[in-house]
């Protein structure tokens, strides 16, 4: 029996320590993240952000801690979960030799979508990412930005309650980015949740209703982005806070 909460995600004391690190990549991150909110995730390079996606999207197990989405224990019950949720991961995660009308074909099948509504979810989502017109054409013909549109279609199609979103307006173009977010903010209306993690900060402060700055697996700051902004006067805007906590040395 799924358990009543106000949070799409609830995440108590999370820890990850991979086999032959000195350091955790998540040392006791806690959140509690409402439903039909757009939360960034944020961080440099090997803050943990994409270790923290995967624990929550349950591809990786934690060293410790709970999750729970939707109200459910992701660690205990780990397929309920997954019929909940959509994840968009950074790298395009469709077969390039297929159309893209046949990618989410087979990935609604695997979904357990059928017959004629997965047939309209495949038209609506293709709509709703502007590739009507390119519905069967193969994957690899396309452009940056149409692989990255095709790539939230196939998060998209099963119309999960969560959506996982790791980066994915990165090297795209302007129009490409502006049809996302124009997405994004039309699926947090719908009263679904978003956790969104980019490099991109404008984009963050624009788009998300509540985020975390976080750095060698611990959050450093979290509220609105007015409010994180209030904590720190001196900066102007959001990429001087993150430069200011996360410090300007290059991460590889």
């Amino acid at each position: 029996m799924v358990a009543s909460s106000p949070f799409a995600l609830e995440i108590d004391d999370l820890a990850k320590l991979y086999e032959g690190a000195d350091q955790p990549a998540l040392d006791g991150v806690s959140l509690r993240i409402r439903r039909g909110e757009i939360f960034g995730l944020l961080g440099p390079n090997g803050a943990g952000k994409t270790t923290a996606i995967s624990i929550l999207s349950t591809i990786m197990q934690p060293s410790s801690g709970r999750v729970a989405v939707c109200g459910i224990d992701s660690l205990k019950h780990p397929r309920q979960v997954r019929r909940r949720i959509g994840l968009v991961p950074q790298d395009i995660a469709l077969y390039p030799e297929l159309t893209a009308w046949e990618n989410l074909a087979y990935l609604g099948r695997l979904q357990g979508l059928g017959g004629r509504h997965l047939k309209a979810r495949i038209q609506n989502v293709l709509q709703a990412v502007g590739l009507e017109q390119s519905a069967h054409q193969k994957i690899n013909t396309y452009s940056g930005g149409m692989k990255r549109r095709a790539n939230l279609a196939a998060g998209m199609l099963h119309e999960p309650r969560v959506l996982f979103l790791d980066e994915p307006t990165i090297g795209i173009d302007a129009q490409s980015r502006q049809l996302i977010m124009e997405k994004l903010q039309a699926i947090k209306k719908s009263g679904a949740t978003i956790i969104y993690t980019t490099h991109y900060m404008e984009e963050a402060q624009q788009l998300c209703d509540r985020l975390a700055i976080i750095d060698k697996g611990r959050i450093l700051v979290l509220g609105t982005p007015a409010e994180v902004m209030a904590g720190h006067p001196h900066c102007d805007n959001l990429g001087e806070l993150f430069l200011e906590l996360t410090g300007r040395a290059l991460r590889d």
